[in-house]
């Protein structure tokens, strides 16, 4: 008995097989539903047929939508964005933000993003937020090792993540590059006068 469940562990977490392409067929079966754009559309027996395997898999893996949800965007945003080192923390927090407004202009990413922080609430926000900052956090930490002072991940992610994502999530005005570049100048404005 002890061999059997050993073996069923060790086939649970090896990284290629069938497992992976479940994974690759459900996540892609996911993307595509969030892409079409019809919230109603994401239930676990939809995601299924569309990805040809069994609801009982699909439930056993990520037990809800949310939850598969919140798989599917840690994979895609996961290093999706070369964090730059340009050498200034002005260059670099443009050349991020300009980056990110892109990656949110795709309509794939933004779908994406909606489904997740729409379906998946909280857990779904955490998600999509959590990738950006570990990037933001590197670009600062960067910066304070050449001996300056940057703003703190608070303050920076109100003035750079917040007014992208909401942008892009929740009205139909454009990421243009100009009103981008204006968060980081507002942002180091604000640094200097303080």
């Amino acid at each position: 008995m002890a061999t059997t469940v050993a073996s069923r562990s060790s086939r649970a977490v090896r990284p290629g097989g069938r497992s992976a392409r479940v994974r690759a067929a459900v996540h892609g079966a996911a993307l595509e539903l969030a892409a079409e754009g019809a919230a109603e559309a994401l239930t676990i027996p939809t995601i299924a047929q569309r990805a040809g395997v069994h609801p009982t898999t699909v439930y056993r893996r990520w037990g809800t939508v949310a939850e598969l949800l919140a798989d599917v965007s840690a994979s895609r945003f996961a290093g999706d964005l070369v964090v730059p080192d340009t050498g200034d923390l002005r260059a670099d927090l443009d050349r991020y933000a300009a980056g990110l407004a892109k990656d949110l202009t795709d309509p794939d990413t933004l779908a994406l993003v909606r489904a997740t922080v729409g379906i998946g609430g909280e857990q779904g926000a955490a998600v999509c937020r959590s990738e950006r900052e570990n990037q933001l956090v590197a670009i600062l930490e960067r910066d304070r090792a050449r001996g300056n002072e940057p703003p703190g991940i608070e303050e920076t992610t109100d003035a750079i993540l917040a007014p992208l994502y909401y942008r892009a999530v929740f009205t139909n005005f454009p990421l243009d590059p100009a009103w981008v570049h204006g968060l980081v100048e507002r942002l180091l404005a604000d640094q200097t006068s303080s």
